[in-house]
């Protein structure tokens, strides 16, 4: 397998997280080589999202010289800890896909289900996910589910600023 990670330096990235992030996109896009490309977001622009994206988490993903989608890396609370996720995008800016890829916790990882992360598929830039209404809630992952949720409803918000300002 030939991965090419060209564009962005793996200093925020620790080795763990980088590798579950290239497995998610290989295997949502069906790709073996492709390359992250870093989205870099002005200060101007990134005060108004509301998830923070002047860090090395937004990257185009480019197979060849084929654009394929973006890839959101980020983090949210959950009960004692914190757990990395990924939202990955269509070129439309639809959810391809959401993955948790590092859960911290003995309880609650439920919300690493594909069944139960598959309400996310679909949703678009702009759109809005509440838990309990849009997004099933899951009993023994209260926290987590609602933290996951509130994290992908504020990634499609930024995506939608970050689109009207021209910047995808």
């Amino acid at each position: 397998m030939a991965f090419l990670f060209l564009g962005f330096s793996l200093e925020k990235i620790s080795p763990r997280l980088q590798e579950k992030l290239n497995n998610a996109v290989q295997s949502t896009f069906e790709v073996e080589a492709f390359e992250l490309q870093h989205v870099a977001v002005a200060e101007t622009i990134n005060t108004k999202t509301t998830v923070e994206l002047g860090q090395e988490n937004l990257f185009r993903i480019i197979k060849g010289d084929e654009f394929i989608g973006y890839a959101y890396l980020g983090e949210a609370p959950s009960m004692k800890n914190v757990f990395d996720y990924v939202v990955l995008f269509n070129p439309d800016l639809s959810i391809k896909k959401s993955k948790v890829l590092i859960y911290r916790e003995d309880y609650g990882r439920q919300i690493g289900s594909q069944r139960w992360l598959k309400q996310f598929i679909g949703k678009k830039s702009g759109d809005s996910v509440t838990y309990g209404e849009d997004v099933d809630a899951i009993a023994g992952a209260t926290i987590s589910a609602k933290s996951m949720t509130n994290a992908v409803d504020e990634v499609l918000s930024s995506m939608e600023i970050l689109n009207e300002a021209k910047i995808l």
